[in-house]
């Protein structure tokens, strides 16, 4: 029954709109496959951030500990990300989860120059901030760089006269500017995206994904 009713929408709806421009939108089953790959993908790539924000503290936690990164949050955990930027940074699931999102968008690079300038702001060693800011300097700011973030030419001049002598603030304008671009831009649509509202309904994804 459930057949032979698309096939009555399908040429239904073939007959309505002969010649115009919606033919060429995918019908509803195809575009619930499509969100289901949208969300298998996310999926994928969310248990990669997740396996490698853990890997960081693998000598650190103890197994218990470890597994919590895998927890998916509860609907009303989920919302709090949505009142602040910071909100969601400060979470692991939150963070793996914007991170996908940005690979998706290919924008990954900007999290990740994130996270390096927070890593290399509690550096404590002269020698390893030498070096770290040298890497962050090749990885992110120099032209033709293979994560090169999108700053002015000022501030990358700038970086590059203070990385001789790194100090903890040598990122710092660079930071803030990546830091208000993802918060104007990415995180709206961040909030707005398929995956963000399944984490903030009841329903768990698998169950969501398949319908009624």
């Amino acid at each position: 029954a459930m057949q032979s009713a698309l096939l009555l929408a399908v040429r239904h709806g073939g007959r309505m709109e002969r010649g115009s421009r919606r033919r060429s939108e995918p019908d509803e089953p195809d575009k619930s496959r499509m969100k289901r790959t949208i969300i298998k993908d996310w999926k994928t790539r969310l248990s990669y951030f997740l396996q490698n924000s853990s890997n960081s503290n693998k000598r650190k936690s103890k197994k218990v500990g470890k597994q919590r990164n895998y927890f998916r949050p509860s609907p009303e955990e989920a919302q709090l990300w949505s009142e602040a930027f910071d909100e969601l940074l400060a979470n692991k699931y939150g963070l793996a989860a914007f991170r996908a999102f940005l690979k998706s968008e290919f924008c990954e690079e900007n999290i990740e120059f994130w996270l390096a300038c927070e890593d290399f702001k509690k550096t404590k060693s002269p020698q390893k901030l030498t070096s770290k800011a040298k890497k962050i300097y090749n990885d992110f700011i120099e032209k033709e760089a293979p994560k090169e973030i999108n700053i002015d030419f000022q501030t990358k001049n700038m970086i590059a006269q203070n990385i001789q002598e790194a100090t903890h603030t040598c990122f710092s304008a660079a930071q803030k500017r990546v830091y208000s671009l993802m918060e104007n831009n990415s995180y709206p649509r961040f909030l707005e995206s398929e995956f963000y509202q399944e984490l903030c309904k009841k329903t768990p994804i698998s169950r969501a994904a398949q319908g009624t």
